[in-house]
């Protein structure tokens, strides 16, 4: 049979939908509703830039009003119904999801110890025993950040760890340590079995059961996605793993083979959806009327050639472009009208005089800066301030076009 062909628009709403973007967010904050959000989300991505707030923060605002940063906090580092790993970058995760991360400790665990990383950090002294060192001073110690670990020789950033930090981040991607915490975003780590009692000994689930539950709960979570697309949204996988289960389903009738139209002159995608799509969209509520701000990490805009696909939205972030080359600037928020992405901005908040500066502004092509449009943006930037903590925002630019 030819794919059923599926309009970005549709595409679009299928994605909004699976990642909480059509919910009410004046519903209630509850500490039920917050787990409830992250879990349809599937992950919330974590992130040390603090330029506005904390990535994780911005993106849970943008879909519950009423989110405060401690119910994350004590979720993550309390309660215990998160746990902190890698997806495809650092994320917090339900907790319940955690033996599906045995299959990636025992391969990272190889892939590490024989890559020029490994070699890198543990050059002129024996890896394996650094490692045992640290591993034992957490053992009889308890929690220690890498600052806990001393060494005589002063390095710089990442590339350059010094060996102790090198094994905590290599004990934490195999699994023996977890993150207890994190104080001013520095991790502080602690033996798995002490941080997560409850969940370090369930077994590693069978290969079967790993692939259908990383493919089916991906797909759950993105509406449409092609092979790759599934892969790469829990990165346990790899992309004919999940091939080879889109096969087994379409013949089983659970999944049906697609194809994504592409919005703003981008290609065609061969993908797979849900069997019932089509009623699962026609179920799916109109979006908020409002403006709301996107997190340059939001899972909806992670994946640049899907967010052109489907959105129409040609994003890049910038942070790490030298600032002469940046088109628009350092950390730029997506302005989210309903279910389109009309514009960007560039804010900074200025913590010592507790104002949020717009430093830029731009609207995507065809779209007016009305009175209309203009005070509903007005509106998400209120509440973003009064999220952050701001007493005032500053619109410091004339809109650009």
């Amino acid at each position: 049979m030819k794919p059923a062909s599926i309009p970005p628009i549709a595409a679009r709403r299928l994605l909004m939908g699976a990642q909480g973007l059509l919910d009410n967010p004046e519903r209630a904050a509850t500490k039920a509703s917050l787990a409830k959000l992250i879990k349809q989300m599937g992950f919330v991505q974590m992130d040390s830039i603090n330029v506005v707030e904390r990535a994780h923060h911005l993106t849970l605002h943008t879909r519950l009003d009423g989110f405060d940063q401690a119910q994350f906090i004590r979720a993550l580092e309390m309660d215990r119904s998160l746990f902190e790993h890698w997806t495809h970058d650092a994320s917090a995760i339900p907790v319940e999801w955690f033996p599906h991360w045995k299959p990636r400790f025992r391969k990272d665990k190889a892939r590490i110890q024989g890559n020029a990383w490994w070699q890198y950090h543990f050059r002129g002294v024996d890896g394996d025993q650094v490692v045992a060192q640290v591993l034992e001073r957490i053992t009889q110690e308890g929690p220690l950040k890498s600052v806990d670990f001393e060494h005589p020789e002063k390095r710089g950033p990442w590339w350059g760890w010094k060996p102790q930090k090198a094994a905590l981040d290599f004990l934490w991607r195999t699994g023996q340590l977890a993150i207890a915490k994190r104080i001013h975003f520095h991790k502080v780590y602690d033996l798995t079995e002490r941080v997560l009692p409850n969940h370090h000994f369930v077994p590693e689930p069978n290969e079967e059961a790993h692939i259908q539950w990383a493919c089916s709960s991906a797909l759950e979570r993105l509406g449409v996605a092609s092979p790759k697309e599934l892969a790469d949204f829990w990165a346990v996988l790899d992309a004919a793993q999940a091939k080879e289960w889109c096969e087994r389903e379409v013949k089983a009738g659970g999944l049906e083979a697609v194809i994504v139209q592409g919005a703003g002159g981008s290609a065609p995608k061969a993908a797979f959806a849900s069997a019932d799509w089509e009623k699962r969209l026609k179920a799916l509520p109109d979006a908020p009327d409002r403006i709301r701000l996107l997190c340059p990490f939001d899972p909806v805009l992670r994946d640049r050639a899907r967010a052109l696909r489907i959105f129409g939205f040609d994003f890049r972030f910038e942070a790490f472009v030298p600032p002469g080359k940046r088109a628009y600037g350092y950390f730029v928020l997506p302005i989210l009208e309903g279910e389109k992405i009309v514009g960007r901005l560039d804010p900074k908040f200025h913590r010592e005089q507790s104002l949020l500066e717009i430093k830029g502004l731009w609207w995507e092509s065809g779209v007016k800066a009305t009175k209309a449009r203009m005070k509903a943006l007005e509106a998400a930037l209120e509440r973003l301030a009064i999220f952050i903590g701001a007493e005032n925002y500053e619109l410091s630019c004339d809109a650009k076009r």
